[in-house]
């Protein structure tokens, strides 16, 4: 039998402990922040949409790493940004900053050497300084335009050394302020598909209907005055799981499902020499070729259906969208 500790399928109750308590310290030092934000986090706003520029994001350390990410973020939802290292930018990457950007510098103390150092640079071409700071009596806080108060009464490791409530309450104020812009700037559904182009993401922000929906010989047509003799043999012949009744100018009359099949049989035992008029769904739900996939699985799932017709303007059935397709697109 194994003594090593790690092995032991009995959980350790002061290990969950502990990391509940990280957890709830984190959120406790965010839940603060939010209470006593002022016209400062406005006023950072306001100077971010006013940039011509970029928006150039600096830290050291750990408020580095947060730092790379708000720059990808920002970058992301509409707001253009890059990281710079304040180390290197003190051997030639402050080339990289020019008039009409705007520097937005974290550091937990405020006295980050690195940080503080390209603040000459930044005051000498005109470059508005916005600092996140743990310490509003810092030399960074007294050097910035605008600095915005992060401090926390403490970190969350058991020491309160390791930087730890103090990078998330930075993290979570960098993304709040990404989120502000984006509201402030109209920033739609589309333009983030733009920046998203690869990968499940971008195919779920920019497939439409037409990538997914069957179409032509694909289609399960039949005629309103069509037996369900005959439905149901076009139905197996096209396994889409459901037939489209059109009339003479390919106009969309009704739609009849599996599900709707059992239930004919369930009311009546042998209807198969009937209209399957008297039968399907009159007006189904239906969509346009133009809209997007993910839209199309909202409404399936709003309506509990599977199929899903896809119709011109006129009405004309164009194709036939179905759930599963979908799902094996990994939309949903």
């Amino acid at each position: 039998m194994s003594t090593n500790p790690a092995s032991n399928p009995i959980p350790d109750r002061s290990t969950r402990d502990l990391i509940q308590d990280v957890l709830r310290a984190e959120s406790a030092a965010i839940e603060r922040i939010a209470g006593r934000l002022d016209e400062r986090v406005e006023q950072a706003v306001d100077l971010l949409l006013q940039c011509r520029g970029r928006t150039i994001v600096t830290g050291m350390g750990k408020m580095g790493y947060i730092a790379r990410k708000a720059a990808a973020t920002f970058c992301s939802t509409g707001t253009p940004a890059v990281f710079l290292h304040p180390g290197e930018a003190a051997h030639g990457d402050l080339g990289m900053v020019s008039r009409g950007d705007v520097l937005l510098a974290l550091s937990k103390s405020g006295e980050t050497a690195e940080v503080n150092a390209i603040l000459p640079y930044m005051h000498r071409f005109d470059i508005p300084v916005i600092s996140l700071t743990g310490c509003p009596a810092s030399e960074l806080a007294s050097r910035s335009q605008i600095a915005i108060d992060v401090s926390v009464p403490s970190e969350a490791d058991t020491i309160e050394l390791a930087p730890t409530s103090s990078s998330t309450v930075a993290l979570a104020m960098c993304d709040a302020l990404a989120v502000a812009l984006m509201q402030r700037r109209g920033f739609t559904r589309e333009q983030f598909a733009l920046f998203h182009p690869g990968g499940n993401l971008g195919r779920r922000l920019l497939a439409t209907v037409e990538h997914f929906m069957h179409a032509g010989q694909d289609l399960p047509t039949v005629a309103r005055q069509d037996p369900l003799r005959k439905v149901i043999v076009t139905m197996s012949q096209k396994r889409l799981g459901a037939a489209l009744v059109i009339g003479e100018d390919k106009e969309l009359l009704g739609l009849l499902t599996d599900g709707d099949l059992r239930r004919t049989f369930e009311r009546c035992p042998a209807p198969l020499d009937e209209s399957v008029a008297d039968w399907m769904t009159v007006q189904p739900q239906t969509i346009g070729t133009e809209s997007l996939a993910v839209d199309a699985i909202k409404l399936m799932e709003a309506k509990k259906i599977t199929s899903l017709p896809v119709v011109d303007p006129q009405g004309q059935l164009i194709g036939l969208v179905h759930l599963h397709d979908l799902i094996r697109a990994g939309l949903a």
